[in-house]
């Protein structure tokens, strides 16, 4: 079986940073993804993905990511539930990133940031320039 996803957006908001009681670093943030049509309107409607990062990747993100900001997100689908302040049964769906790629240019000459550690490999590289066989 296989769960694994790979997204490209920007943050909503800038990351929240936080640690458990036994002292294990969390981020929490949100990504908006335009999909790739356009609505009855002729308007591309737009998705906001909740990531969770875990550990030193979570300090990576809280601290070189900010609203705003476009990053890829290489990580797997989970599905939770918890209970509520009300009592009722709750449902969450979020993305448990695994890898983060800080994509927005530093300025505006175009050239991508520098981040220590941030350029984790998707494991191989992709050419889109090839043609496709289809």
């Amino acid at each position: 079986m296989l769960n694994k996803t790979i997204l490209i957006g920007r943050l909503t908001k800038d990351p929240e940073l936080r640690y458990t009681p036994t002292g294990v670093a969390v981020t929490n943030f949100t990504l908006a993804i335009d999909r790739n049509f356009k609505n009855a309107q002729g308007e591309r409607d737009t998705d906001f993905i909740p990531c969770v990062v875990y550990r030193q990747l979570a300090e990576f993100v809280a601290n070189y990511l900010a609203k705003g900001k476009m990053a890829a997100v290489d990580g797997r689908i989970q599905v939770r539930s918890y209970s509520a302040q009300d009592g009722s049964k709750r449902w969450v769906t979020e993305v448990i990133g695994e890898n983060v790629h800080l994509l927005s240019p530093k300025d505006s000459g175009g050239q991508v940031e520098d981040v220590p550690g941030g350029n984790q490999s998707f494991g191989h590289e992709v050419n889109l320039d090839d043609d496709i066989p289809f």
